[in-house]
């Protein structure tokens, strides 16, 4: 399942239509829309916003599963600590910045190897 379909069954089970969940977020109807209509799924930087909207944790938007049920290995997002730290730090950058952010996170990874 990807982050947009478990979006809108997230959105589903709790009764939250599209116009609702862009008023709770500020997130324009267009793009929640053309999320669903094209099942592309929401930017890194509107991850956060949706989570707190919904009152969910961020692994189960990205993986489905509480945070609970995770494994520290397996989790992609900690619910507390320096990952939820970057995200809430990114959410504030310019969209240039965010594209030089990814670029060396590439870099870092490519380092690794």
């Amino acid at each position: 399942m990807t982050i947009s379909e478990r979006l809108f069954s997230i959105m589903e089970e709790k009764h939250i239509s599209m116009p609702e969940l862009s008023r709770l977020t500020g997130i324009s109807r267009h793009t929640i829309f053309d999320w669903q209509r094209r099942g592309t799924n929401p930017g890194a930087d509107k991850i956060m916003v949706i989570c707190e909207a919904l009152q969910i944790t961020p692994e189960e938007l990205l993986i489905g599963k509480p945070a609970d049920e995770v494994p520290a290995h397996d989790q992609t997002v900690s619910s507390d600590g320096i990952d939820m730290q970057i995200m809430r730090e990114c959410q504030e950058l310019s969209e240039s910045k965010k594209k030089r952010l990814l670029a060396y996170v590439s870099m870092l990874q490519n380092a690794k190897k």
